[in-house]
């Protein structure tokens, strides 16, 4: 056993190098028990249902193709190390369904490791690249991954028939098997695992699937396997974790279980080497020179020994009184209502991150008014570039003076930034300095619905009205009874309804949500009344609550919007009429519903789909809330899946809630607290 003659006084170097000295180790987790929200980091249209990831969409409407979702490990892979060449082993195991009840389905999910610079999940606008790149077709330099590929459907670069690939910066697979599997059973579920072997560099993948006897599926079990030097193809550290994409055919792909192990241990590249050995001692086999005992006697040892260890605590004090300096000095900078608390708890988030200002403000060239596309009721919105993300972005910055706006920016980051689906505007990340607060989200190219219906953006077609309120209704449906909590979002309105490139909808503005457990009931009792005018349900001003059926009230209020293109009060109608409400119920009950459709429309729409957005608008927007009906019910009826419900008559009028001819967002401490 080697042996270190040192001075005494090195000693206490020794005892802070040890302390300091950090070190990468293996990757290493397992969800074979389900998932949870502080496992995993979901995107796209991935989101958690109980205890399992559903990575695209669950609808097989024509406004929810193109669904692409991503999840992925919250910590990098430590693939192998630059300076020794080090690489690691490592094995993933994981179980999925793929299921599809329609005969054309597609397109498939990956397990993959890539580049940190890979594409953001919505610059995927197609399929075929299966969630993680567009340009399917090419091999990729400017980032890299590997990918095993489940993949359902038959590409022109593709082998025919269902199969497993192993890919490599292109989804042109490398090498391909078949694989068979019974695309419509919903029970029927699939294992995977990987293996890779660092010094043979022998990539191995085993998967199930079904094989078909006649009418029966039999379990099968297949085998793939490449040889590669992940060195040659990979970077240091990557990201790990799943995607799956659906083009304009329909399947769902659920993610059940997911476990990861590594085996590369290294000393990160900053840390200063150390002697090490095997024994527990927190001094690696130290012994101190009988030539410095005699010469300079016991006595001076121990002052030697004491000088070392002062060493030591100088620096370990120094280190900690700059340390406190720096949190004194952070702590005065930041607004008193915002302190490292928060911070903390929006670390916790499962998506958005945090931004730093100055690359903010140089986005929107300092927040120049030319950039600013919007005004919300706590501030504006700029559109901006980030060069980090390599995307557009609209930027919410919420007024200096808003005590109400900075309550609602602490509410938007909690609530949103858990929240996965295509039909919610993506919060991408957030910033808060000194008394700026700023909200960062995916840029919507076409804005928000009101901008369209009356700011002449430019005249919505019919097919695209009807397609909005579905795409509403769903967005609702997961909010109101999908996700692990029932959310509330109390202000439903087109100036908050966004439109994608696609005229896709999108709900945003989740500043006023509230959270309700659903073994407490679906409503939420508030001493503020909170919402825009003309869009509050009639009970919320008596009762001070919040509920499902106040938002379904907020719904029914666009859709009548949607089909006549008349804003929610309009103080130049006459007084029965100035509520939309009043005036489309009158022209129902006389039968005359054609009169309700927007002029602008010059007759293009369709009947029946108008009669029922009509019908639905008046059904959800009822003053008595008990003859509302629920999302699940709404979507039924758009979809032509259910009949068109025979109204009653209303018990009151909407008159009395009108107050201005353009509805504000409204705070009113509740009279009844």
């Amino acid at each position: 056993m080697a042996t270190y003659h040192v001075g005494l006084h090195e000693i206490g170097i020794i005892f802070l190098l040890q302390m300091i000295t950090i070190s990468v180790k293996p990757l290493s987790f397992n969800y074979q028990q389900g998932f949870k929200y502080d496992n995993v980091k979901l995107e796209g249209d991935a989101s958690l249902m109980y205890s399992y990831i559903q990575l695209t969409s669950t609808s097989r409407y024509q406004s929810n193709a193109y669904s692409v979702g991503r999840v992925t490990s919250f910590e990098p892979l430590q693939l192998w190390d630059k300076a020794s060449r080090k690489l690691t082993d490592f094995t993933t195991q994981f179980s999925f369904v793929i299921y599809s009840n329609e005969t054309d389905f597609g397109d498939g999910l990956t397990f993959f490791f890539a580049d940190p610079e890979l594409p953001l999940y919505y610059h995927i606008k197609q399929g075929g690249g299966l969630g993680l790149v567009d340009d399917f077709h090419i091999v990729h330099s400017r980032y890299s991954f590997l990918a095993v590929e489940f993949d359902t459907y038959h590409n022109s670069w593709d082998p025919s028939g269902t199969h497993v690939g192993i890919n490599f910066n292109s989804m042109i697979s490398n090498i391909t098997k078949p694989w068979f599997i019974d695309i419509m059973s919903k029970t029927a579920h699939y294992d995977c695992k990987i293996e890779y072997n660092s010094s043979t560099h022998n990539l191995n993948v085993s998967f199930t699937g079904n094989i078909t006897y006649g009418d029966i599926f039999e379990p099968s079990k297949s085998y793939i396997s490449y040889n590669v030097d992940l060195r040659d193809c990979l970077p240091e550290k990557v990201i790990v974790g799943f995607s799956a994409a659906t083009g304009y055919m329909f399947e769902m792909n659920k993610l059940k279980s997911w476990s990861f192990n590594s085996s590369l241990n290294i000393h990160d590249e900053n840390s200063s080497p150390i002697p090490t050995n095997p024994s527990p001692s927190p001094i690696p086999n130290v012994k101190i020179s009988p030539k410095i005992v005699s010469r300079r006697g016991t006595s001076s040892i121990w002052v030697e020994l004491g000088v070392g260890v002062a060493i030591a605590a100088s620096f370990l004090i120094l280190g900690g009184v700059c340390n406190l300096i720096w949190k004194r000095t952070k702590g005065k900078k930041e607004d008193s209502l915002f302190d490292m608390k928060m911070d903390d708890e929006f670390q916790n988030g499962t998506g958005p991150k945090k931004f730093c200002y100055h690359k903010l403000a140089s986005a929107t060239n300092n927040f120049a008014e030319k950039q600013k596309i919007g005004q919300g009721g706590f501030g504006g919105v700029y559109k901006g570039y980030l060069k980090d993300i390599d995307s557009n972005v609209a930027i919410k910055r919420i007024s200096r003076e808003s005590k109400q706006g900075i309550k609602e920016y602490a509410t938007e980051v909690k609530i949103i930034s858990q929240l996965r689906h295509r039909n919610l505007v993506q919060l991408i990340g957030w910033c808060h300095k000194k008394k700026d607060f700023l909200l960062i989200y995916e840029f919507m190219q076409n804005g928000s619905l009101d901008s369209h219906l009356y700011h002449g953006k430019s005249v919505l077609t019919w097919q695209m009205r009807y397609n909005i309120a579905i795409d509403l209704a769903l967005a609702l449906l997961y909010l109101h009874e999908e996700w692990e909590q029932c959310v509330l979002h109390r202000d439903i309105k087109s100036s908050n309804i966004m439109l994608d490139d696609n005229f896709n909808a999108k709900l945003g503005d989740f500043g006023l949500a509230r959270l309700v457990d659903y073994e407490k009931g679906s409503q939420s009792q508030t001493t503020v009344i909170a919402g825009t005018m003309g869009y509050i349900a009639p009970e919320y001003f008596t009762t001070g609550k919040a509920t499902k059926e106040s938002d379904i009230y907020s719904f029914g209020i666009v859709s009548l919007e949607l089909a006549s293109g008349r804003k929610p009060v309009d103080l130049n109608a006459k007084e029965d009429q100035m509520a939309i409400f009043d005036w489309v119920w009158e022209l129902y009950r006389l039968g005359r519903l054609l009169e309700v459709v927007d002029t602008k429309l010059e007759g293009g729409f369709d009947d029946e789909q108008m009669e029922r957005l009509v019908v639905i608008g008046l059904w959800c927007a009822n003053p008595n809330y008990s003859f509302r009906p629920s999302v699940r019910q709404v979507i039924q009826v758009l979809k032509f899946e259910a009949p068109l419900p025979i109204l009653s008559p209303p018990t009151k009028s909407t008159v009395s809630l009108v107050s201005s001819a353009s509805p504000q967002r409204l705070t009113l401490h509740n009279q009844l607290e």
